[in-house]
């Protein structure tokens, strides 16, 4: 397997960071209060949650939410996403790999929230281009 699918399949490390530009210009549009899935040198929100405290574990309830999450628990993060906002007030914004082929895009993703696909590949921390199309995924519970 080439270096580049090596990366796109890897779970050697989940930390992605997410471009400080590409966050800028969403975080202009949504104006976001909560990153959990973050660490101290990444995140992207004064309120962020590590691994080590867990975001699947905690609610997002009433909060505008930015998250990267980590690719090989995707699954997880996209489920949470789409039950969290279930709750009044509450917007999260998923940045995530394009695969409209998996299980987890067509039970939360598709004809549940907004797709924007991202033009090019994404530079995640500074990096050479991710291997793979990425996408926002939006969802917007009531009154958000």
């Amino acid at each position: 397997m080439n270096e580049k699918l090596q990366v796109c399949f890897s779970h050697d490390s989940d930390e992605w960071a997410t471009p400080q530009e590409l966050f800028d210009e969403i975080n202009n549009e949504f104006h976001f209060d909560l990153d959990p899935c973050a660490t101290e040198e990444n995140h992207k929100c004064e309120r962020y949650v590590t691994k080590e405290q867990d975001g699947l574990k905690i609610s997002w309830g009433g909060c505008r939410v930015w998250c990267n999450p980590p690719y090989s628990q995707i699954d997880k993060w996209v489920a949470k996403a789409f039950y969290e906002t279930k709750n009044d007030n509450t917007l999260v914004v998923l940045l995530v790999p394009s695969r409209t082929d998996t299980r987890y895009f067509h039970n939360y993703i598709y004809n549940r929230a907004e797709i924007r696909f991202i033009k090019g590949r994404v530079k995640f921390g500074g990096k050479s281009a991710a291997p793979f199309p990425s996408m926002l995924v939006i969802f917007r519970g009531p009154k958000a």
